[in-house]
């Protein structure tokens, strides 16, 4: 199935050393067991003795200041505005997207922002319509972190973070009208799709909301569903599978979640780690118009009113970016 991926370049570079030729000068013999000697060798075996222990010192001190002071190791990056993978505090981490990953889903995509790895699939459904809401269909997402995308998830019901990522992506569909409930509509007062959105993260390194969304939007865009009529006489519904179109995408919104730290500084795409250490963290999603179609702020550090636009105008610029991206790999999968 089309992909379409931007990796960066990595070199790597090599070095070796081919050990010097033994020189034999001829001269006095040397008196191996003589005082002047022993004390000799042994004044150079205590030089070298507490070099080594001087390296291996700095060499665990650093080891411990990574593991046993996180905080303090991001800071002497952060002070360079740098990170300790190599980014910048403003740079998002590579982003993949591969549409159409389950060929027995009504649609679905893979998408990966560095190691965080999200997959959804889409499935169509018959129900009747709402009682109170009789020309509507439904759409139920939910976001499952299973144990095998991270150790700090255990098996049974959905914790925590699954529930509060499955009510964000609920609060998405809703506040950003991605879909008309009214155009899953097949028969007033009858009939009516179901949208099964089924989010499993597979691999969990930080800013799933951002992942979840992302994927969530290429899977919709991936949906086809067949043409349903109902039978007048029979009351049945009748599938026709050899027609099939493409849903009403009337919004494309895009999530772009921030790291606070020290209550000051902003880093985007916080990774697992960065979201551990940090004092708060924002979601702002945007729609291809600018417009704001959800905040997310769980508590932590507070932003002021120009932290908080700088993190709107640079979402704006992170909805381009990933909308360019994802139309590309929809282009690359029509027939030419």
């Amino acid at each position: 199935m089309p992909s379409l991926r931007s990796v960066p370049g990595q070199q790597a570079s090599s070095w070796s050393s081919s050990p010097s030729p033994a020189i034999s000068v001829p001269g006095p013999a040397r008196q191996p067991n003589s005082v002047s000697n022993v004390r000799r060798r042994s004044g150079r075996w205590r030089r070298r003795a507490a070099g080594g222990r001087r390296e291996a010192r700095g060499t665990r001190r650093t080891w411990r200041l990574d593991s046993m002071e996180p905080l303090e190791y991001y800071r002497r990056f952060l002070k360079e505005n740098c990170r300790p993978d190599g980014r910048e505090l403003g740079e998002f981490r590579t982003t993949t997207v591969n549409i159409g990953s389950i060929t027995t889903a009504d649609g679905s995509a893979l998408v990966k922002l560095g190691n965080t790895t999200v997959i959804c699939g889409v499935k169509a459904e018959f129900a009747a319509p709402p009682v109170d809401s009789l020309n509507k269909g439904y759409i139920v997402p939910n976001v499952d972190l299973p144990p095998l995308c991270s150790s700090r998830f255990r098996s049974g019901p959905p914790g925590e973070e699954a529930q509060v990522a499955s009510q964000f992506i609920a609060d998405v569909i809703d506040n950003s009208q991605i879909i008309q409930k009214e155009d899953l509509c097949i028969s007033h007062g009858k009939l009516a799709w179901v949208l099964y959105c089924d989010l499993i993260c597979l691999d969990y390194d930080g800013n799933i909301l951002d992942a979840c969304t992302f994927a969530l939007l290429a899977a919709l865009r991936n949906v086809e569903l067949p043409t349903v009529t109902i039978n007048e006489e029979t009351g049945l519904a009748e599938v026709n599978f050899k027609k099939k179109s493409h849903l009403n995408i009337r919004t494309h919104p895009i999530a772009t979640s921030f790291a606070i730290f020290d209550d000051t500084l902003l880093i985007v795409d916080p990774t697992g780690e960065e979201e551990h250490l940090a004092t708060g963290t924002l979601t702002v999603v945007m729609d291809e118009e600018g417009k704001l179609c959800c905040l997310h702020k769980p508590g932590g550090s507070g932003l002021t009113g120009a932290k908080l636009q700088d993190c709107m105008s640079r979402a704006v610029t992170r909805h381009k970016e990933a909308k360019k991206l994802m139309d590309e790999v929809i282009k690359s999968m029509k027939p030419k």
